[in-house]
């Protein structure tokens, strides 16, 4: 993965999950991934993650581009649905499996906890030991001789370790076998995964530049890997800290109502919203503060990598003025 030359357009996305409304740490990395994009003269790519299941919610979809288009984010194509595209993920399901780099597994998650070695699993959950690893040739073989609905996992090579630079944390180093080991591409409810879904959506729709929250970090070194076994290039990703609360957790509902859509509802004006976000990551913008009215006048002089890494705290006090 290298950095992006100056001859090279750049495509990145917004890729909300109806699952619910926008909040302020949504709307915030989804801002700067608009302002690095557009900045750079990129093509945007807006993407609903539908894949979800049951947590996907009717209309979320519809309010989360009326929001996004409240705050000013534009985009040039899409919106492109997920749930529409299964047979193809299937079909690069199918790739992985046949070049045994995926294989079927009926462990619970009961199963892999027991197993776990570290005493204190991360967020990732505990590591798999790869117990199904190497023991059915296919997800029917395994149901066959288990009476079991099986996922799918990736098998992660013995040893491997994941180096890239990150645009906004650096340097970063991660050993995905000691990190939840092989993970999971395709759910039992025949479904993909996060990991393989992004991958091939980002490939088919030529994204080369990713900017998210950085409690997804752990996942590029993941999905860098299955672009690796396809020969996909890799995009270079910029992970933004995330708006926590008080007690240093990421913002939730118990927070308090921290969505975009009651700020609107309370008569607040996107500018307010705008300039409260932007309050954030001063050091990447050149605009005094008081002279932002929209999203486009964050543009002039904006440098992602300036926004800094550290966790943005709400206490539910700041002013908007």
């Amino acid at each position: 993965m290298s950095k992006l030359d100056n001859q090279t357009v750049v495509v990145g996305r917004l890729a909300p999950s109806p699952t619910g409304v926008l909040h302020l740490g949504n709307a915030r990395s989804f801002l700067l991934a608009w302002l690095d994009l557009r900045s750079r003269g990129g093509h945007m790519v807006l993407r609903m993650e539908d894949l979800d299941g049951p947590r996907v919610k009717a209309g979320a979809a519809r309010l989360a581009m009326e929001d996004l288009r409240w705050l000013g984010l534009d985009w040039d194509e899409g919106p492109i649905y997920q749930r529409p595209r299964l047979e193809i993920y299937s079909s690069y399901l199918q790739r992985l499996a046949e070049a045994g780099l995926a294989y079927p597994c009926v462990c619970t998650r009961k199963d892999v906890e027991q197993a776990a070695s570290a005493p204190h699993p991360g967020e990732e959950g505990p590591v798999y030991s790869g117990t199904c690893r190497g023991l059915w040739r296919s997800a029917i073989e395994a149901q066959k001789q288990t009476g079991k609905l099986p996922c799918w996992r990736f098998a992660i090579p013995v040893g491997t370790t994941v180096d890239f630079s990150d645009r906004i944390c650096g340097a970063t180093s991660l050993d995905l076998a000691q990190q939840g080991g092989d993970f999971v591409i395709w759910k039992k409810d025949n479904e993909p995964a996060y990991q393989l879904a992004v991958v091939v959506d980002d490939a088919e729709q030529k994204i080369n530049s990713v900017v998210r929250g950085d409690d997804l970090i752990s996942s590029a070194g993941r999905q860098i890997l299955i672009y690796q076994a396809f020969g996909f290039p890799v995009p270079e990703f910029a992970h933004v800290s995330l708006v926590v609360g008080t007690d240093g957790r990421r913002l939730a509902k118990r927070h308090g109502d921290t969505t975009v859509r009651q700020f609107r509802e309370q008569g607040i004006s996107s500018a307010q919203i705008l300039r409260m976000l932007a309050a954030t990551f001063t050091n990447a913008i050149s605009v005094p503060l008081d002279r932002i009215h929209q999203a486009s006048d964050l543009l002039p002089g904006f440098r992602l990598e300036a926004v800094g890494s550290k966790p943005v705290q709400w206490d539910g006090k700041e002013l908007l003025a």
